[in-house]
C-alpha cells in the first residue's frame, strides 16, 4: 500500500471545507513556515526533498526557487499553473475538486517563501465549478485569519487570486501563461529572461504545477528530509497518476514514484489490469505529449529490466525505447485499438492548439493532421510513413516552445514502434476504415462519411 501525502484525507466528508480540512491537520504547515522558519529555510527545505515540477517537465522545484531574482522594492510573484490541458491528466482537477484547502496552505507557505504578498491561480477557462470551489475555499481561508493583512500576527501579507484561463493549450506553457495573465493573447515569449528574472508585469516570478504547490505541504510537515527517503535516486516523494483508456480501474492514484509499472498496471490497488479481458497493447505513460510505448517495452526495460514509474525508468533508452513520466496522464490501449487512429487524434489536438507563432508548429502539426487523416480513410500511401518522421523532426526543437515537441514525440513514436500498423492501413485501406467505424465503403477523406 503506497503512502498518501497529497489524498490522505481525500474521502472525508466536508474536506472541501475550511472547517473540516482544519480538523485533519489543514493549516499546520502554513503556521510552521510562518512562525518558526524563514523563507530560506522553506527553499531549504523543499530543496532537500528533491521534489522536481509535477506538471510534466520534472525539473527541481527548490532550485527553481532559488533562481528569482530579488531586487529591492520589486515586486515578487507567484503563480500556479491549474491550466490542466494535457490530453489524459485530470488530477490538477481531482485536487481543486475535492481538497482545494491544500493548494491554498501551499500557495501560502510558498509565496512566504519567495517573499510574494500577491499570488495567482491561473484556472483553464473551462473549470468553472472548480473555480467557484476556490473562490469559495480563499473566502474561507481568509475569514479565518490565513489570507490578506497580518497572517497569524506574524505581520506578512499575502492576497490569493483566481484568474480564468483562456480556454487553449498553450496557456499551460508558462511564458503563455503570463501573457495571458496580463490580459495578452497567450503566445510564449523567447527565452531568456526567464520569468524568474521577468516575469509577470516584468517582476521575477515562479509559476509552479497544482501538484507541486501542494506537496509544498507535507514536505514542510514532515521536512524535507522525510520526503526525500519516499521514491526511487532522484525520483523522490509520490505522484499523482491519471489513469485512463483500457483499464478496469480509471481514476486518480497517489503512488511513490518507483513503483514497478507492472504492478500500477495489473494490481487492483491501482489500475486493476485490462478491461473485459483484453490484452495490453500500448501505453502513453504521461500524457499525450510523450512518447507512445508497445506493451514489451512499457513492462520492460532496454536492459530486460522491470520498468518503474519514475522519471528516470521511464526515460530509459532515451526516445528510442524510452518515454517519459510526463503529467502523469496515463492511458493504456488494449489490443483492438487502432494506433494510427489515435495518433491522427493526437494530431488535430495539437494542430488545432498551435499559437502559430512558429512556423515549424504552425505548418507542421497540419501537414502530420492531414497526411494521418488520409492514412486513417483509405487515401494513404507507403511513403507517408518516411514523410511523416521527416515533417516531425523539422518542428522538434525549432520552436519557441515545447508544444512543438509534444506533438512530433507522439508521431514518431508510433511509427518507430508500430509501422507495420501504418502500413497495414495502405495495404488494406477498406478494412481498416471498416473496422474502425463500421463502414462498408466511404468517400472522399474530405468529406462527410455516409454509411452503406
Amino acid at each position: 500500500m503506497g503512502r498518501k501525502l497529497l489524498l490522505e484525507h481525500i474521502n472525508v466528508p466536508g474536506i472541501n471545507t475550511f472547517a473540516v480540512y482544519r480538523s485533519k491537520g489543514g493549516y499546520a504547515a502554513v503556521e510552521k513556515a510562518l512562525k518558526t522558519l524563514s523563507p530560506d529555510e522553506i527553499v531549504e527545505e523543499v530543496k532537500k526533498s528533491g521534489l522536481r515540477g509535477r506538471g510534466g517537465a520534472g525539473f527541481p522545484t527548490g532550485m527553481k526557487w532559488s533562481f528569482l531574482a530579488k531586487p529591492e522594492n520589486t515586486a515578487r510573484y507567484l503563480v500556479c499553473n491549474a491550466d490542466e490541458s494535457e490530453p489524459g491528466t485530470f488530477k490538477d482537477r481531482y485536487l481543486m475538486n475535492y481538497i482545494p484547502h491544500l493548494l491554498i496552505e501551499g500557495m501560502i507557505v510558498s509565496s512566504f517563501a519567495l517573499g510574494a504578498h500577491v499570488s495567482y491561480i491561473y484556472v483553464r477557462g473551462e473549470m468553472m465549478p472548480q473555480i467557484r470551489i476556490l473562490e469559495k475555499a480563499i473566502a474561507e481561508a481568509k475569514n479565518a485569519g490565513f489570507l490578506g493583512k497580518n497572517i497569524l500576527g506574524t505581520g506578512y501579507d499575502l492576497e490569493l487570486y483566481v484568474h480564468p484561463g483562456g480556454g487553449a493549450y498553450i496557456c499551460g506553457e508558462e511564458t503563455a501563461l503570463l501573457e495571458s495573465l496580463e490580459g495578452k493573447r497567450g503566445n510564449p515569449r523567447i527565452k531568456p529572461p526567464f520569468p524568474a528574472i521577468a516575469g509577470l508585469y516584468g517582476c521575477p516570478t515562479v509559476v509552479n504545477n497544482v501538484e507541486s504547490i501542494a506537496a509544498v505541504v507535507p514536505i514542510i510537515n514532515d521536512g524535507g528530509e522525510e520526503y526525500s527517503k519516499i521514491g526511487i535516486g532522484r525520483s523522490t516523494g509520490t505522484k499523482l497518476i491519471s489513469a485512463g483508456g483500457n483499464v478496469k480501474r480509471p481514476g486518480v492514484y497517489e503512488i511513490d514514484l518507483g513503483l514497478p509499472a507492472e504492478e500500477f498496471l495489473y494490481s487492483d490497488e491501482y489500475c486493476g489490469g485490462i478491461a473485459n479481458g483484453k490484452r495490453l497493447k500500448a501505453v502513453v505513460a504521461g500524457g499525450s505529449s510523450v512518447p507512445i510505448l508497445p506493451a514489451n517495452l512499457f513492462l520492460k526495460t532496454i536492459n530486460n529490466e522491470p520498468r518503474l514509474m519514475s522519471y528516470e525508468s521511464l526515460s530509459d533508452g532515451g526516445f528510442v525505447s524510452g518515454t517519459m513520466l510526463g503529467s502523469g496522464g496515463f492511458i493504456a490501449f488494449d489490443e483492438d485499438q487502432c494506433i494510427v487512429r489515435n495518433t491522427w487524434n493526437f494530431t488535430r489536438f495539437y494542430h488545432h492548439e498551435s499559437c502559430g507563432q512558429c512556423s515549424p508548429c504552425r505548418e507542421g502539426t497540419g501537414w502530420m493532421e492531414k497526411v494521418l487523416h488520409r492514412l486513417e480513410y483509405g487515401h494513404g500511401k507507403m511513403s507517408d510513413m518516411d514523410l511523416l518522421v521527416d515533417v516531425s523532426k523539422k518542428i522538434e526543437g525549432n520552436t519557441i516552445c515545447p508544444l512543438g515537441d509534444a506533438a512530433a514525440w507522439p508521431v514518431a513514436s508510433a511509427i518507430r514502434h508500430f509501422r507495420d500498423e501504418f502500413e497495414w492501413h495502405v495495404t488494406n485501406a477498406s478494412e481498416a476504415l471498416s473496422r474502425n467505424y463500421g463502414l462498408a465503403h466511404y468517400a472522399d477523406p474530405l468529406k462527410k462519411l455516409e454509411t452503406a
